[in-house]
C-alpha cells in the first residue's frame, strides 16, 4: 500500500482525496492547505487523516505527492523537498484524475438511474417473473411474482425454485434449453398460472440459467365460468320464453321490437319479422301500445284490454319496464288471450254447478287405512257403492261413518247426484218430521207461508245419510220404513203419496240390539237398514294407521290455521301410538289441531313439547295402554319393552345405572332402548 499526502484543499483535493480513500489501494498520510477551512481539510477530519496549513508539518517518507494547487513553482519546491524516490504528481496529472473522478461518478449515477428504471419497470409489471441459476435457485424475482408465491423478494432470492415453486418445470429448462409458452400450473394455494418459460443466455452464448414469466388466470377462469353460467342462464330464459303458452314481447328502450314467442304469433297472426325491429305499436290494431306507457312512465301496466293483429283478437295486456341498475333497458309484455279466458270462466261456471249439485266431499282415496279391519270394511263399502242396497255404517263416534257415507255416494252411479245429510239427533222430533218429509200449506204453524219440500223428495235420484239414525221417534221410524218398503213419502197434511227414489245409508254408534230388546226400535226397519252392514274399526284396533292418518290430517291443518307444519317427530308419533283414542280420529284431529295452534310460525316439525301429553302420560302411568291382537307382532313386543323400560326407571328414580342393573343389560344397552323409545 503506497502512502499518499495531498496538498491542496479545494475541490480537486477533496476529489483526489474520496478516490483514494475508496479504491483501498492508497495511504492518505495527509492533506495540507494554506486554508485551515478548506473543504479537503474537513474531509481529511472525518476519515481521521492529518491535516496541516504547510506541508513541511506533515510526514515526509512518503510514496506518492499530488499536487492539486495548480501552483507548478511548488511542484519544483516539492520534487527538492521530498527525497528522490517520491513521486511528485503535478496538477496538470492531478486534473485527469479530478475528471477521471468526476466521469465515474457521472456512469455510477447513469447506471444507477438506468437500474432504477429496469427495477420500476420489472416490479410493475403485472406478470411474475422469477430467474435462476444453473443450481436451480432464484437469482431475480419481481414484486408480481413474490404476491403470488405469497413471499417477501428479498427472502426468495438464494432458494431453491422447488421451494417456492414445487412443480417448476424450469430445471428442466437448463437441461434442454428450450423455450416453453402458455404452460398452466397450479400453486400451492389452489390458484392457476400460465408460464411461459426460456433460457438465459449470455453474449458468448453460455448458458447462464432460466427465467419465467406467468399471469394469475384464477379470476379468468372464474370469469369463464361466470361466462359459461350466464349462457347457460339464457339459454334457459331462451327456452321458457319460447314454451310459453303467453304471449311475450320484448322491447328496447326505445320501444323497438326485440324479442316475440310462438304463442305471440299465434295470438296475434304476425309473424317474428313484422314486429322485430319495429316500433312497438305495430301489433296493435285498437287502442296504444302499452310499451310506450311502461317506458314512458317507468312503472308496469296491468290489465288493459286491446285489440292485436289483423284479426283484431280481443287481448288482455300487462307490461313491466325492465330497469336495470336503475337505468332503463326496455320492457316486457304478456299477452292473454280472452277467447281461452272466457273459455275457462266457462268451465269454471260448469264445475261449480257440478259442485252445487254434487254435495259429497270425499272419495275413497280420502279413506286412510292399512290395518286388516279397515281395508275389509273399505272392500265391502266400495261393494256397497257398486249396488243400490240400504247401508248401515255401524261404530265408535269418531271413527269416519260420514266420511264412508260420502265415499260410497261418490262411488256409486247416482254420484252426480243430490247427496243429503240429516243428523238425526241435533233437532226435536216435530223438527226432524218437517224436516225429513215435508208438509203441505196450512199443516202446521211454519206451513202457513206455502207448502215445503222435505229432504227426502230433495234426495230423490240421490243419496241421503241419516246420522244416529238409532234417535228416531217410533213415528219417525214408521214413516221411514214405508219409505223403503213402498219408494214413497208423504208431506205432513197431505193426501197424496209421492213417489221417491232414494238411496238411504245410515249410521249409528249405538247398540242397536239392545234397542231392539228394549223395544225403542223397530224390529222391521232394523233388517231394512241392517241389509249391508259395515264395521268401521275404532282407532286403538289399527294404531299402525296413525302416521299416515296424521300427515293426512296435517295437510288439512295446514290449510286451516295458514301453516306449514311438514312432519311429526319419531317421539311425539311413539306417544300417540301408545294412547287409546276413546274419540277415535276426531279426537286425533283436535289434539293435532290444538297443538298447531301453540306452535311457533316457522316450526316445521310437531314434537311432544307441542303436543298436549298429560293425558297420554297419565294412561301410559297407569298400565292402560291396550295392544290390539291385530297388531303386527313386532309393534307389540315394542310396546310392552317400552312399558318395562318405563316402569323400571320409574322403580329407579331414574338412576340408569340401577336400572340396567335390574334389567340385567349393559348401560350402553339400556342408552340404546330409551333413545330409540323416546325416553331419555
Amino acid at each position: 500500500m503506497q502512502n499518499v499526502i495531498i496538498i491542496g484543499g479545494g475541490i480537486g483535493g477533496s476529489a483526489i482525496l474520496k478516490l483514494l480513500v475508496e479504491s483501498g489501494w492508497f495511504h492518505v498520510e495527509g492533506v495540507a492547505d494554506i486554508d485551515g477551512a478548506a473543504p479537503a481539510l474537513q474531509e481529511a477530519g472525518k476519515f481521521n487523516i492529518s491535516t496541516a496549513t504547510d506541508y513541511r508539518e506533515l510526514p515526509k517518507a512518503v510514496d506518492i505527492v499530488f499536487n492539486v494547487t495548480g501552483d507548478d513553482e511548488l511542484t519544483q519546491r516539492l520534487r527538492r523537498f521530498y527525497p528522490p524516490r517520491t513521486v511528485i504528481i503535478p496538477g496538470s496529472v492531478a486534473n485527469v484524475f479530478v475528471r477521471l473522478m468526476d466521469e465515474k461518478e457521472h456512469y455510477i449515477n447513469r447506471l444507477s438511474n438506468e437500474s432504477h428504471k429496469g427495477s420500476i419497470i420489472f416490479n410493475s409489471i403485472d406478470e411474475g417473473m422469477v430467474g435462476i441459476d444453473l443450481d436451480n435457485h432464484i437469482n431475480f424475482i419481481n414484486r408480481s411474482a413474490a404476491r403470488m408465491l405469497s413471499v417477501k423478494q428479498d427472502e426468495a432470492i438464494g432458494r431453491h425454485i422447488h421451494e417456492l415453486i414445487s412443480m417448476s418445470e424450469l430445471p428442466r429448462i437448463i437441461e434442454t434449453g428450450r423455450t416453453e409458452l402458455n404452460r398452466e400450473l397450479e400453486l400451492k394455494d389452489g390458484s392457476k398460472i400460465v408460464t411461459s418459460r426460456f433460457p438465459m443466455i449470455d453474449e458468448t452464448g453460455e448458458l447462464i440459467g432460466a427465467f419465467a414469466v406467468f399471469k394469475d388466470i384464477t379470476e379468468v377462469v372464474s370469469l369463464a365460468e361466470e361466462i359459461t353460467d350466464l349462457k347457460e342462464i339464457q339459454t334457459m330464459l331462451q327456452a321458457i320464453i319460447q314454451s310459453s303458452d303467453d304471449a311475450i314481447s320484448v322491447v328496447d328502450e326505445k320501444g323497438i321490437g326485440l324479442l316475440v314467442n310462438p304463442a305471440y304469433t299465434r295470438i296475434t297472426g304476425l309473424e317474428m319479422e313484422q314486429v322485430i325491429g319495429r316500433p312497438a305499436s305495430a301489433d296493435i290494431s285498437e287502442g296504444e301500445s302499452m310499451h310506450f306507457k311502461a317506458l314512458q312512465t317507468r312503472k308496469p301496466v296491468r290489465g288493459v284490454n286491446l285489440k292485436v293483429g289483423p284479426a283484431k283478437r280481443e287481448v288482455i295486456v300487462n307490461v313491466a319496464p325492465i330497469i336495470v341498475d336503475n337505468q332503463l333497458k326496455g320492457s316486457v309484455g304478456v299477452i292473454h288471450d280472452t277467447t281461452e279466458i272466457r273459455s275457462l270462466m266457462k268451465e269454471l261456471d260448469r264445475a261449480r254447478s257440478i259442485i252445487r249439485t254434487l254435495e259429497s266431499k270425499y272419495t275413497f282415496d280420502d279413506i286412510i287405512g292399512l290395518s286388516p279391519e279397515m281395508q275389509l270394511s273399505l272392500q265391502q263399502a266400495k261393494l256397497a257403492a257398486q249396488t243400490l242396497v240400504t247401508v248401515l255404517l255401524r261404530g265408535e263416534s269418531g271413527t269416519g261413518k260420514e266420511l264412508f257415507a260420502h265415499a260410497i255416494h261418490s262411488a256409486s252411479e247416482r254420484q252426480f247426484n243430490k247427496f243429503v245429510r240429516v243428523n238425526c239427533a241435533a233437532v226435536s222430533s216435530e223438527q226432524l218430521d218437517a224436516e225429513l218429509f215435508g208438509y203441505e200449506e196450512g199443516a202446521t204453524l211454519e206451513s202457513r207461508t206455502g207448502a215445503k219440500r222435505g229432504l227426502l223428495e230433495e234426495a230423490n235420484n240421490g243419496s241421503i245419510f241419516l246420522d244416529e239414525i238409532g234417535e228416531l221417534s217410533p213415528q219417525i221410524q214408521s214413516k221411514l220404513l214405508r219409505v223403503l218398503q213402498e219408494h214413497e213419502t208423504m208431506r205432513i197434511g197431505g193426501t197424496k203419496p209421492i213417489p221417491v227414489n232414494v238411496r238411504v245409508i245410515a249410521s249409528t254408534n249405538a247398540n242397536m240390539e239392545k234397542a231392539l230388546l228394549d223395544g225403542t226400535f223397530r224390529e222391521d226397519l232394523y233388517y231394512r237398514l241392517n241389509r249391508m252392514p259395515i264395521l268401521i274399526p275404532p282407532l286403538r284396533s289399527r294404531k299402525q294407521d296413525i302416521p299416515r292418518i296424521v300427515d293426512r290430517l296435517l295437510l288439512k291443518l295446514n290449510q286451516e290455521y295458514g301453516r306449514n307444519v311438514e312432519s311429526v317427530s319419531e317421539k311425539a308419533l311413539q306417544f300417540l301410538k301408545m294412547y287409546d283414542w276413546p274419540g277415535n280420529v276426531r279426537e286425533l284431529e283436535n289434539i293435532l289441531s290444538r297443538s298447531m295452534i301453540f306452535m311457533q310460525m316457522n316450526d316445521k316439525v310437531m314434537t311432544e313439547d307441542h303436543i298436549p301429553l298429560n293425558m297420554l302420560k297419565a294412561a301410559e302411568a297407569k298400565n292402560e295402554v291396550v295392544i290390539p291382537a291385530s297388531a303386527p307382532l313386532q309393534e307389540q313386543l315394542e310396546t310392552v319393552e317400552r312399558g318395562i323400560l318405563h316402569r323400571a326407571l320409574e322403580e329407579a328414580k331414574g338412576n340408569k345405572s340401577k336400572t340396567a342393573k335390574q334389567l340385567q343389560i349393559s348401560l350402553r344397552t339400556l342408552y340404546y332402548k330409551l333413545e330409540k323409545f323416546g325416553l331419555l
